[in-house]
């Protein structure tokens, strides 16, 4: 073993402490940095393979009803490769075991083969057959959540029917790699289903024989998307066209599009928070160390060694130290992956296990992290090499001791001997003191940052299911109703407060820009179902023009007072100029609303209703439930308070899980940067710390000396830590806006408690820690030392 390879064993081992902690921060900061993006690769790559096996569409086409023929005349559009004419109906469902109504949506199956688009793929049973009646293929989660499996029967009220229905299968499809309900935030597989039947028991079942109410279309290469659903809408338009939209529209795939984009996101500001941090230990680390062996380098030039292979035996000592952390960075990054991998698996369902770790992501870590490592300690090595060796046989100058501002205020004698000692060292070595009290900041900021989730997700829930929609059921009817259908849900026993709302499909215009989202129409009057802004403040719909959301309105650029095109997308399909008189600031989703009456004038209808916000007496719910479950109009019903609650309870399990991850992580930085901190400060003064104990200090005092200087940067990292987190939370919840979603920039009281109590409490460890260095003070050693 060369002399220098022994040097950096022993340096190594001298500084075992140190170099433990900032491994342990490189490893964190590598971990976040592969989990994340071993679970995005992972997703990515099984939602591409899934969608490419089995056909996944690029158009979606709802309509009223048209010939099956409808099909040939779509798939001679220019551009178009393949047409699927399907038959989608929603059904209310009467499940065992549970009292409230469940819905779901049946899609058709060919008679024979498989679908163009949008196969199914066959996760346990068999297929439904073309001539047995009522035989269905049941979606997985839906399944799971109810506890169905093949040979299971469930009763389905169809085309105002009540009908039995046998599951023979349990599948997947790519079109539904998470379900959502139309209208919820949230899934909710107990109580939203999807299912698959053949198209021959379909058109039985819904009268619908030789018909068609949704087209499914994929596009040759290099096809204008854009063009193919212009031509699309025409075609269909006199067969009561819904209007056409493109993949990117889809509710599953914007879902864990939105979510990929989100995960892409956080895999990159967590570890750069890591990395940093890691860098600078290792500056403040390695310049120690230089400082403490400038004899030792004089003499390595006095027996031939040349800058380079000084300065290359100190990068060797630090890349050993990040070799440390690429490792742990590395175990610790797989099981993460892995975990979070699992934990999306819950959320979105693919045919095949999707962990996929890829090599390339583990050695982009290392890279980032050592170019991070090297870069921090670079010029300091240089530097440190570069002295003459005379120069370098003599101790480094002490620094420039005066009166601290405190003393030269005269503030001095209100204090006791240890805190003037203190005061003093921290004034003398500000940019130090700056730099320890940033890097604690940091841990506390990714507390923060690791519970802001948790806030923002409550908060956001509060605000939707609590503040604006107070209702406790969404009943949907299949088609717009006459308003004296009221009258007869108001005698359903356990009804108490009934709110109306017409919706209408629509596609906003304003010059080019264009948008497809329904408007409702709502009454003046309003309890049970509230618009309310981000601030919390209620808005009122005018008595004409339409409202917007706000971020409808960033969309499609309007502001108040701007004219709006309104093409209808059913009926007789006017198209209207309306002018924007409000803007709302939420949360969720696209939205427009007018006046109810406003509405009907738009239309040029009389009064009618696609829905109500129903208010239900817990006493009577079961009652309640029973009879929308058997009304032949409705075709959905939402109910808010145990969508919330499914949501919930998966939400917080999951959310334990990453909070352990951060808290973990942040605790190994806060101790990472107070413990090293301490080591630096104990090796600089430990001459001092001996003299103080020979001229008869006690233990406790020198110790309360050292510790309260870390305590004192402590105390004045929390608060810091509190803006810095604040300001990466705000920066995040910008970051992670979608069309679907806006992330609230709420933080609790909570969340900064718990990050200033674990601070508190890493940094009580890291002193106890150093205290035992103190206690092992060799007084004779230190005082034999030539400073």
């Amino acid at each position: 073993m060369r002399a220098l390879h022994r040097k950096l064993v022993r340096d190594l081992l001298h500084m075992k402490g140190q170099s433990v902690a900032i491994a342990a921060v490189i490893g964190c900061g590598i971990a976040v940095f592969i989990g994340a993006q071993t679970t995005l690769w992972s997703l990515r790559s099984a939602r591409d393979a899934y969608y490419d096996r089995y056909r996944f569409a690029s158009i979606f086409a709802p309509l009223k009803q048209a010939p099956l023929a409808i099909a040939r005349r779509a798939a001679d559009l220019p551009g178009v490769a393949s047409v699927e004419a399907r038959l989608v109906e929603g059904v209310t469902l009467d499940l065992p075991g549970l009292a409230e109504p469940a819905v779901g949506k049946i899609v058709s199956l060919p008679d024979r083969g498989e679908p163009a688009l949008n196969a199914v793929h066959l996760l346990r049973g068999r297929l439904p057959e073309p001539t047995r009646t009522g035989e269905i293929l049941v979606e997985e989660a839906f399944a799971d959540a109810n506890r169905l499996g093949p040979g299971d029967s469930l009763r389905a009220v169809m085309n105002g029917r009540l009908q039995t229905l046998r599951i023979v299968g349990i599948a997947l499809c790519p079109e539904y790699i998470t379900t959502i309900q139309p209208g919820s935030l949230f899934p909710d597989d107990r109580r939203f289903g999807i299912f698959w039947m053949r198209r021959g028991q379909m058109e039985a079942a819904f009268d619908r024989e030789g018909a068609c109410n949704d087209l499914a279309l994929s596009l040759m290469p290099g096809a204008s998307e854009e063009e193919t659903i212009r031509r699309l809408d025409l075609l269909l338009e006199p067969y009561g066209g819904l209007g056409a939209t493109g993949r990117d529209r889809h509710l599953s795939h914007r879902f864990v599009s939105d979510e990929l984009q989100q995960l892409k996101t956080m895999s990159l500001i967590p570890p750069s928070i890591f990395l940093s941090v890691a860098a600078f230990l290792l500056n403040v680390a390695l310049r120690r160390l230089l400082t403490l062996q400038r004899e030792q380098i004089a003499a390595l030039k006095a027996f031939g060694y040349s800058n380079g292979q000084i300065g290359r035996h100190y990068l060797q000592l630090i890349g050993v130290i990040i070799a440390g952390g690429i490792l742990l960075g590395w175990a610790l990054g797989a099981y993460m992956g892995k975990s979070m991998t699992g934990m999306y698996a819950g959320f979105y369902r693919f045919p095949a296990a999707v962990f996929q770790p890829d090599y390339r992501i583990f050695l982009a870590g290392a890279l980032i992290s050592l170019v991070t490592g090297i870069a921090g300690v670079y010029s300091g090595v240089k530097k440190a090499v570069a002295i003459p060796p005379a120069e370098a046989m003599r101790p480094e100058p002490p620094p420039d001791y005066r009166p601290s501002l405190i003393e030269r205020l005269g503030w001095h004698r209100w204090l006791s001997q240890a805190p003037r000692m203190i005061l003093r060292e921290l004034t003398r070595r500000p940019a130090k003191a700056a730099l320890t009290t940033i890097g604690i900041a940091f841990a506390c900021a990714i507390l923060i940052v690791g519970n802001f989730g948790r806030d923002a997700i409550e908060y956001l829930v509060d605000f939707q299911y609590t503040l604006q929609q107070r209702h406790d059921a969404t009943v949907v009817f299949h088609e717009a109703v006459p308003e004296r259908v009221l009258g007869s849900l108001a005698r359903i026993p356990g009804v108490q407060a009934i709110e109306p709302f017409r919706s209408v499909s629509v596609r906003l215009r304003h010059g080019p820009l264009s948008r497809q989202v329904a408007i409702s129409g709502l009454d003046d009057r309003r309890d049970l179902y509230r618009l309310v802004d981000a601030r919390e403040r209620l808005v009122d719909l005018p008595p004409t023009g339409v409202a917007l959301s706000s971020q409808l309105a960033s969309i499609l650029d309007l502001r108040i007072g701007d004219p709006v095109q309104i093409e209808v997308l059913e009926g007789a399909r006017p198209v209207r100029t309306a002018i924007v008189t409000g803007l709302v600031d939420d949360f969720a989703g696209t939205s427009a609303w007018m006046s109810r009456d406003a509405l009907h004038r738009l239309l040029r209808e009389g009064p009618a209703v696609s829905g109500v916000y129903l208010q239900i007496d817990p006493v009577h719910e079961t009652a309640a439930y029973r009879a929308l479950k058997e009304a032949p109009r409705v075709a959905a019903v939402t109910l808010q308070r145990v969508a919330v609650q499914s949501f919930m309870d998966n939400f917080a399990e999951n959310l334990l899980r990453m909070r352990l991850f951060n808290v973990a992580f942040a605790c190994v930085i806060a101790v990472g940067v107070v413990y090293n901190s301490a080591r630096v400060s104990l090796s600089e003064r430990s001459r001092e710390l001996a003299t103080l104990r020979v001229i008869g200090f006690t233990r406790g005092e020198v110790g309360g000396i050292l510790l309260g200087e870390l305590g004192f940067l402590t105390l004045l990292a929390i608060p810091l830590g509190f803006l810095i987190g604040s300001g990466l939370c705000k920066f995040i919840a910008t970051a992670l806006e979608t069309e679907m979603y806006r992330i609230p920039f709420v933080i609790n009281a909570f969340t900064y408690t718990f990050a200033a109590l674990v601070i508190a409490a890493a940094a009580v460890f890291s002193g106890l820690m150093v205290r035992h260095g103190i206690d092992r003070l060799d007084l004779v050693a230190v005082l034999k030392s030539r400073e």
